[in-house]
């Protein structure tokens, strides 16, 4: 038996006192004590505060990005000691490949974010506020890192996803954290923590770990600090009202257990592809983890004249699974994780089973393969029937954290609609239909209720990750019972951990603070073309003003010529009734194609090549005889990753460059604006 230790203050350090004991999921035995008592909180997160935050803050989204990429790669290289360690939670190889891989992959995809932030330390948002006639007083939103620390409370079905899809998120915002995983199952959240130590690779102070109950962990946060919680609705409501997140407004997102439905369509009959997937989806749902998901299926709804055929079906494919050690050959369900979990699951099955009866599965007569059912936290699959729905309504109300579904049938769609949402809040529900009608009521009509609806059928089943995967890229929470939270989400969680501030000025002061340029600026010439230049040589608000050009029909009709595009307004003046111009007009992309002959320069030099068009507008007609010119400005400057080992693109030292292009006519007057970004060789 080993005592955990708690990483924080920059040192391992043990609880004091006895622990809470740790059991092994299918022999009970004790494998280890977690304690976090004699702890300073207090001084744990005033030490993320001071030592961790500012060297986070510094970093820019790229280097954090990076710094995110090569610990995922770290930890994927030591993977299967976390499976063996993660065998003693009762889990499956499957089991373990959602938790381990799954939440390293967390890594991976916040780290691929750094392409879609600036090169800088902080975000701004959105457009361009214009507050005054003259543009000379604009607004704009800039996020920044809160100073504070990100505490995460984690529940005990997902040790290593769980800490890792909450940092991934506060590590790209550049705040430190203090996880705090459940004291159950914290002894593989410690391995995995023990490697990011030793890796090196995170700045001291930007993440620590709390193995114990960490009781008292919540008195010492402050306004900008952030709080998220994941495990029990009832814990999570007693942690929303703690009179410290109270006092100072500490953000609060929460994750909760939910009762999850799945639909099957009315159109979805016994022989169509749909009614398949969806007995495979919910025997999938009720035996993954031993069914100890927060997004488990806990609902499964069925028309009521294939009541019938869904509890033959689905009974018959949960007949096929094999419970005991996942060691063994043939096993294809674990245990809960302790003793403990499987008594709670009891209590509440008993709650259950006094209005719905069980019609499949023993929970007191069941074989286990490969280990002791006496010794474990063993307990089989169970479907339970509820014949009248809207009238029982523990189903709607109770949750077994367990392999634990209940089977309920529906007359109409608007029926299963309103018996979904009695849930009052879940993570995600399925329906499973492949009609576009259907799926649209639903969504429409459920949508309120649930966090995020998993449309199941043969077009997308091929490639679906399934009822019960949340995706970093997408939300993850629920409202009402499922806690009201958002978790992942991509950009949006990265941005819950930075502060939204309006900020306010003429357009040369916002230039100046945000580094990236404001229409109304100052803008700087300079002698030598900017093309000729390497991407260090720019700088935000450097301009080129161009040759104008006089607009000739000749123009009209070679560019028509050209791009095949012979719309009435450009080549049939004769067409023109009823439309806003005066005359034929010149082509938007002719007086954008234009602009580039303007503004480029011919000769070879830094610029590698045109990387995309990423906003345009056509402002003001163009008609033949108007003459246009150019302003061409630096908007924004973005290194890119470079490995001279690679061949081609990526072995070429360089940076993105957005410039703002102006085109004008002869009154001075916008014509066409747009954002063009160009590939431009750096020095280094």
């Amino acid at each position: 038996m080993q005592s955990l230790s708690n990483y924080v203050l920059g040192q391992w350090t043990p609880g004091a006192g006895d622990g809470i004991p740790q059991y092994h999921a299918l022999s009970g035995e004790l494998i280890s004590t977690a304690s976090s008592e004699g702890l300073d909180f207090a001084q744990i997160l005033e030490y993320g505060r001071k030592k961790g935050s500012p060297v986070l803050r510094r970093m820019t989204f790229p280097e954090r990005g990076r710094m995110l990429k090569a610990l995922a790669l770290y930890l994927l290289d030591r993977k299967e000691h976390y499976y063996q360690v993660s065998h003693q939670t009762g889990a499956t190889r499957a089991d373990s490949w959602v938790d381990i891989e799954g939440g390293i992959g967390n890594l991976f995809a916040f780290s691929s974010l750094r392409r879609r932030f600036p090169d800088q330390p902080y975000f701004v948002e959105g457009e361009t506020i214009r507050l005054s006639k003259e543009n000379t007083f604009i607004g704009h939103h800039i996020l920044t890192p809160k100073h504070g620390v990100a505490v995460h409370i984690n529940a005990f079905n997902f040790p290593i996803w769980g800490m890792l899809e909450k940092v991934a998120a506060n590590l790209m915002a550049g705040v430190p954290a203090v996880v705090k995983p459940s004291e159950q199952t914290s002894y593989l959240t410690e391995a995995m923590f023990r490697d990011i130590i030793a890796s090196g690779i995170l700045p001291e102070g930007a993440l620590q770990l709390v193995v114990g109950t960490g009781r008292g962990i919540l008195d010492p946060v402050q306004s900008q600090d952030v709080v998220t919680f994941t495990g029990s609705a009832e814990t999570g409501r007693k942690l929303r009202v703690h009179p410290a997140i109270v006092a100072h407004s500490v953000p609060f997102t929460m994750e909760a257990d939910s009762l999850n439905a799945a639909i099957l369509a009315p159109d979805a009959e016994p022989g169509t592809p749909e009614f398949d997937l969806f007995i495979k989806e919910c025997r999938r749902e009720m035996v993954t983890k031993a069914g100890q998901k927060c997004t488990a299926v806990r609902r499964i709804l069925a028309p009521e004249h294939l009541l019938e055929a869904v509890q033959q079906a689905l009974s018959k494919e949960l007949a096929k699974n094999v419970v005991g050690d996942p060691s063994v050959e043939g096993v294809r369900m674990g245990a809960l994780i302790n003793r403990l979990q499987l008594e709670r699951v009891r209590e509440k099955l008993h709650t259950l089973t006094t209005e719905t009866p069980i019609v499949f599965g023993n929970p007191d007569a069941f074989e286990v393969v490969g280990a002791d059912q006496r010794k474990g936290a063993f307990i089989p699959p169970l479907l339970l029937l509820n014949d009248q729905p809207f009238v029982k309504t523990a189903s709607h109300e109770t949750e077994c954290f367990g392999p634990i579904s209940t089977l309920m049938p529906y007359k109409t769609l608007d029926d299963a609609i309103q018996l979904a949402n009695m849930g009052k809040g879940s993570l995600v529900s399925t329906i499973c239909t492949h009609d576009p009608a259907t799926m649209r009521a639903y969504v429409l009509e459920a949508g309120a209720f649930h966090g995020r609806i998993h449309i199941l059928n043969r077009t997308s089943a091929k490639e679906s990750t399934g009822h019960g995967s949340p995706m970093p890229m997408l939300v993850h929470g629920g409202p009402g019972r499922a806690g009201g939270g958002e978790e992942l989400g991509g950009m949006r969680g990265v941005l819950h951990y930075m502060q939204r501030t309006a900020i306010q000025g003429h357009p040369t002061d916002i230039t100046a603070v945000t580094e990236q340029y404001q229409v109304g600026a100052e803008q700087t010439e300079t002698p030598i073309h900017p093309f000729k230049k390497y991407f260090e040589d720019l700088f935000v608000g450097e301009t080129l003003i161009t040759a104008k050009h006089t607009v000739a029909e000749a123009d009209i009709h070679n560019f028509a010529n050209v791009s095949g595009d012979n719309f009435y307004a450009h080549m049939d003046a004769t067409s023109l009734e009823g439309t806003p111009f005066t005359g034929r007009v010149a082509h938007g992309y002719f007086v954008l194609s234009k602009a580039a002959g303007l503004f480029a320069d011919a000769k070879k030099g830094p610029v590698l090549l045109n990387y995309g068009l990423e906003s345009c507008r056509f402002i003001k007609p163009v008609y033949p005889g108007m003459t246009i010119g150019v302003k061409l400005t630096v908007k924004e400057k973005a290194l890119q990753e470079y490995d001279p080992t690679r061949e081609g693109i990526l072995s070429i030292p360089r940076g993105i460059i957005k410039w703002l292009v102006d085109v004008y006519d002869e009154t001075g007057e916008t014509v066409a604006i747009a954002t063009i970004l160009t590939m431009v060789k750096s020095k280094s």
